[in-house]
């Protein structure tokens, strides 16, 4: 879509503007090319090629570039292999947390000091957890890193030093809790209590419910294929129009893409809300998938109803496992149910043996002493 200037929008959500370089030997044009994430960006940097192609400006050495320029340049060089999720995520941590900081600090200045302050900043000025504190100083590093491949200096060894991450208690339902929601969900079933029930029943995350099609659901094989998430992300432009869009894409992970078996009890809703369209959103029948925030909050809202108390998507895929583990399932099963990467992952995670577990096995130890 161009906007004047020759400067065009990008299907990956960058702005193209486009320069006149030279001509060749044949008299053919001769063209250059800058992005940016706005259009004033890509404009901008238009501006300063034409300039520097007439003499009127140096290029700057790459000594004097500041942390934010490398910054951007990271972010732009590894927007083709990042998934458009993962780069609204970082674009967030690089404009709220690394600019402010560094954003005006040469690298060749930067030194472990200047790391160990950032990283108290983001703990206590911020009150950030030390989860994303850890995801924010594993990108600033790669930033860091690339910066000394692009720069023209040597730039010191830092040392980080991580945050401990601190593992929090997980909320499980109890067999009473889960026998009540599951009838509370059964009781006048509308397709928002069937997108809960699916994640109790299967332990399929929010984005991965809301984006399956009714396609993905084989009658036949009486499987549920996951092949997609929906999610809202940050819109990489955000000056034009809504700061946020939903996205349906694929997994985080290829381990993501897998087929979970139907059981008896769900194949019975399942065929009773069925559409005829193959392509249409199972939760809404439409060819728009239904909102992951609103499912949430019918979640907090049917939760509050049987006077539950902090119950999450999560705690509902936590709870399956759990279940799954007490039904006798391997860990190897499981895990490949749960789309995870590896069997560590869902032993460290998401099983969490209840005290009457503890205790069957340790009465076994009766037959061994």
């Amino acid at each position: 879509m161009a906007r004047g200037e020759n400067i065009y929008l990008r299907k990956d959500g960058r702005f193209e503007a486009r320069y006149t370089k030279g001509r060749d030997d044949a008299g053919k044009l001769i063209y250059g090319f800058c992005y940016g994430r706005t259009y004033g960006e890509a404009q901008e940097k238009a501006r300063y090629a034409r300039h520097a192609l007439a003499g009127e400006i140096s290029q700057p050495d790459p000594e004097d570039h500041t942390f934010g320029y490398y910054c951007d340049s990271w972010l732009l060089a590894n927007s083709a292999r990042l998934k458009p999720s993962s780069c609204a995520r970082y674009l967030t941590d690089i404009e709220n947390h690394i600019k402010p900081f560094f954003g005006m600090v040469p690298p060749y200045r930067i030194v472990s000091e200047h790391v160990d302050l950032f990283t108290q900043h983001l703990l206590q000025e911020k009150a950030l957890s030390p989860k994303t504190v850890r995801d924010i100083l594993a990108l600033f590093h790669s930033i860091f890193v690339y910066a000394g491949r692009r720069g023209g200096r040597k730039l010191p060894d830092l040392e980080i030093i991580y945050p401990k991450q601190i593992r929090k208690t997980v909320r499980i339902l109890d067999e009473k809790e889960e026998r009540m929601l599951m009838l509370f969900l059964v009781n006048g079933m509308d397709l928002c209590k069937f997108g809960i029930y699916l994640a109790m029943r299967t332990g399929m995350r929010i984005g991965e419910i809301c984006a399956l099609r009714w396609k993905d659901i084989s009658f036949e094989m009486r499987t549920i294929s996951v092949r997609y998430t929906a999610q809202r992300i940050r819109k990489p432009d955000a000056h034009t129009g809504p700061k946020t869009e939903i996205i349906v894409g694929t997994p985080k992970s290829d381990s993501s893409f897998r087929t979970i078996p139907l059981m008896p009890d769900l194949e019975k809703i399942c065929r009773r809300f069925c559409s005829d369209m193959p392509d249409a959103f199972v939760l809404t029948g439409t060819g728009r998938c239904m909102e992951p925030r609103k499912l949430q909050r019918r979640l907090k809202q049917y939760t509050a109803e049987c006077r539950m108390e902090q119950v999450h998507f999560h705690t509902l895929r936590h709870t399956f496992a759990t279940r799954c583990v007490e039904a006798g399932f391997d860990i190897k099963t499981l895990s490949e149910i749960l789309g995870h990467s590896s069997v560590s992952i869902t032993l460290s995670r998401y099983v969490h043996p209840n005290m009457d577990m503890k205790r069957e096995n340790m009465n076994r130890l009766k037959t061994v002493i």
